[in-house]
């Protein structure tokens, strides 16, 4: 045999390796009445997939998509009691996301059309080879995950960054080596940092170069109450609390292949905290209400602006799991560690706001460039791209604009931050200033500082102000 010959055979090789690692976290649902075709299907697929169950109807069939939210559906058309294009489209208006194979020996052009209109995603006529049912199952799945990061990508909330990490000082030169160290690596990570740093800049990069081929799922762990946050993680078959009237996927299932960004680890509550730490080791969801787990291929990072170790020591965060996210750790720094970073920040800003907003671009005198590298900036990087926003607005220069809108009666000296002052003071004057100037409109003053309402109103609870 050839060089040639040989080096395309081990080349064929490795990709079937890939593609069965791959298959592995998917489980399937073969409904047929026939023994024979439900033995020769779970034969063919249960050494390349995580879980493969069998049924003779849809009443079998039922009972076990109770237990297991399954990715995919192999299913024939003609069974006993409700047909298999019946039972799909009852699936599809359950909100049942599966894709949907079937499989028949009696075809019709209007057979065929019914199958698709039900909402499946191919048609294969019996008899048939396993490599034929390998294809439709790839394509299937292939499409599936596009589905499913569309879905991410309607579910996300904040701006969508670009993952590019922008800076040159050495501090930052430090964190983009380790993150592209790292990135290839199914290592967890914990980024730490200042609120409004980058750190879910930080955690984009670390996926962009991982070469993970599913979604980038963020999940800011402070905005989902204690009540649905198992649900929201894990998903729910149908009924399995009140108000649950259809089967949902959750957070894990759409960053499957992929990576979950936790961000606020430290404001996950303790009861969570157990759910995620199991599967952090047994790398295996159990949707809520179901019996049946699931294997998942999940990268985690989370990250924090709260020092976790003192947490520890407080009992308010489980120290297991503390080891368990720390395997990397990361630390994002503050902007005013970095100011020679702050006139490339600057620009990049006013570029890119300046053409969302249809204004023109900001040109920096050497004194605006001095005001920007000699202001504190407690709001990091978040309260620079807002102050640059703002002088887009307003036609003003980032001097003006550096503290928000000035209160009447107080100048820009009064606002001026002192030098011996600490970093907590500096952020308090800040907020209080940014607060006062809008009248005490917490939603209008977050907007300006770059922060959630809930941030801004427990800062200000801490310091009796309410």
């Amino acid at each position: 045999m050839s060089s040639s010959a040989s080096q395309k055979i081990a080349d064929e090789k490795i990709n079937e390796k890939s593609i069965l690692t791959g298959f592995k976290r998917h489980s399937v649902l073969i409904v047929d009445d026939e023994p024979g075709i439900r033995s020769f299907l779970k034969r063919g697929l249960e050494k390349k997939f995580g879980l493969v169950e069998v049924a003779e109807n849809v009443e079998e069939a039922e009972s076990l998509r109770q237990r297991c939210n399954f990715d995919l559906i192999i299913s024939d058309i003609r069974l006993p009691g409700m047909s298999g294009v019946d039972w799909v489209t009852e699936l599809r208006k359950q909100g049942c996301t599966a894709s949907v194979i079937f499989i028949t020996a009696h075809a019709s052009m209007e057979t065929a059309i019914a199958a698709l209109r039900s909402g499946a995603s191919d048609f294969i006529m019996k008899p048939f080879r396993m490599d034929q049912m390998m294809a439709s199952i790839e394509a299937c799945l292939a499409q599936q995950q596009v589905q499913r990061e569309n879905v991410v990508l309607k579910r996300q909330i904040e701006h969508y960054y670009d993952s590019g990490m922008i800076g040159n000082c050495d501090t930052m030169r430090s964190v983009c080596d380790v993150i592209k160290q790292v990135a290839p690596m199914p290592t967890t990570v914990l980024i730490e940092g200042e609120s409004g740093t980058g750190k879910e800049l930080a955690a984009r990069a670390l996926h962009r170069w991982s070469g993970r081929k599913g979604s980038f799922v963020p999940v800011n762990c402070g905005a989902i109450s204690e009540e649905l946050m198992e649900s929201e993680f894990f998903g729910h078959t149908k009924g399995a609390f009140t108000g649950a009237q259809k089967t949902r996927e959750g957070l894990f299932t759409y960053a499957n292949g992929g990576t979950l960004f936790l961000d606020e680890i430290g404001e996950m509550p303790l009861s969570m905290q157990v759910h995620l730490l199991r599967v952090l080791e047994e790398r295996v969801i159990r949707p809520v209400g179901s019996n049946r787990e699931a294997p998942i291929d999940v990268r985690i990072i989370a990250a924090t602006n709260k020092d976790l170790a003192k947490q520890v020591e407080k009992k308010a965060f489980r120290e297991d799991l503390f080891y368990r996210l720390n395997v990397v750790n990361v630390v994002m720094p503050p902007l005013r560690e970095r100011t020679d970073d702050i006139p490339a920040l600057a620009s990049y800003f006013s570029s890119n706001l300046a053409s969302e907003l249809g204004v023109p671009d900001l040109t920096f005198s050497g004194d605006d460039l001095h005001n920007l590298r000699n202001y504190d900036w407690p709001g990091n990087i978040r309260e620079l791209k807002n102050v640059i926003e703002r002088c887009l607005l307003l036609g003003k220069n980032p001097g003006h604009c550096i503290t928000g809108q000035e209160p009447s009666g107080r100048s820009q000296t009064d606002l001026a931050i002192k030098d011996s002052q600490r970093l907590d003071e500096v952020e308090k004057q800040h907020i209080l200033n940014v607060l006062e100037s809008e009248n005490g409109n917490k939603s209008a003053a977050a907007r300006i500082l770059g922060v959630s309402r809930k941030t801004l109103e427990r800062k200000v609870k801490l310091w009796n102000q309410l």
